[in-house]
């Protein structure tokens, strides 16, 4: 089974979703403009709405150039959001702090046990330390969904077609989280490692045997197939947020832990 890694295989996975997101609102950009230059005699059309789209916005997608539409309706994006917004800007400190706080604090307790003491225990530590993290991506999730309400809708998505996507991207990300939760158990996946408490060997299966990191990318999956079958261009924007605030994560997550199991194989080797 070929093993998608990275950032690399990141985009092979979500690009589709990204892709048909800007096609479909790209078709509703075409739509209204062929409106509204047939009714004013502006064949681009003059107003705001002749990016939007119109009524019939996901007719088919016989006449969408997928590859062009991007870079056109991405930066048209813009235009929806307003990044002043304070659920807005709440939703990114969210994104921002959630990896950056498990980060510190796992280091934090890699480098002095104090957690453990408190706690009398790694294990308690870590189950305290992860309740703490699942509360706050539930704070993350919930500022996401407030940022996207509070914000305008892309009418070029806000069609069945696109909320179907949205719902298929939806389900794989779930099944990418709740199968890395199962494979790494609770301790496995809120950094038991970072307490001392070590696997014998890395996991190799489902998801790990298609995806590095599948937790992150699915997480990224549950968001932009939410964004979608919202048709929500701010909950898009959002999601590009989660994937880079995640691929920095993994920047110093990945030699960090491999260093943490270079040092176990070496005690172990010299036993």
């Amino acid at each position: 089974m070929k093993k998608f890694r990275g950032v690399h295989g990141l985009g092979i996975l979500l690009t589709p979703g990204f892709r048909v997101a800007v096609a479909l609102g790209r078709w509703g950009v075409r739509a209204d403009e062929k409106e509204a230059g047939g009714s004013s005699g502006n064949p681009r059309g003059g107003t705001r709405m002749g990016w939007a789209a119109g009524y019939d916005c996901c007719g088919g997608f016989g006449n969408v150039d997928i590859y062009q539409a991007e870079l056109s309706v991405m930066t048209r994006l813009f235009g929806y959001v307003d990044v002043t917004d304070f659920s807005f800007l709440a939703a990114v400190l969210c994104i921002i702090f959630n990896p950056l706080f498990w980060n510190v604090v796992a280091r934090w307790e890699h480098k002095t046990r104090k957690l453990s003491q408190a706690f009398g225990s790694p294990y308690v530590a870590c189950y305290c330390l992860g309740t703490t993290v699942l509360l706050l991506n539930f704070l993350r999730s919930h500022c996401f969904t407030q940022a996207m309400l509070r914000q305008p809708k892309m009418e070029g998505l806000d069609c069945l077609e696109a909320y179907y996507v949205g719902l298929v991207i939806l389900g794989i990300g779930i099944v990418f989280v709740l199968s890395s939760f199962h494979a790494l158990g609770f301790i496995g996946t809120y950094l038991g490692d970072y307490f001392g408490i070590l696997k014998e060997a890395r996991v190799t299966k489902f998801p790990f045997n298609v995806l590095d990191n599948p937790m992150y990318w699915g997480s990224t999956a549950n968001y932009l197939g939410w964004s979608i079958m919202n048709a929500s261009p701010t909950g898009l924007m959002l999601t590009i947020i989660v994937a880079l605030t995640y691929t920095v994560a993994i920047v110093f997550e990945e030699p960090f832990t491999e260093e943490i199991y270079r040092h176990k194989a070496l005690k172990t080797k010299n036993k």
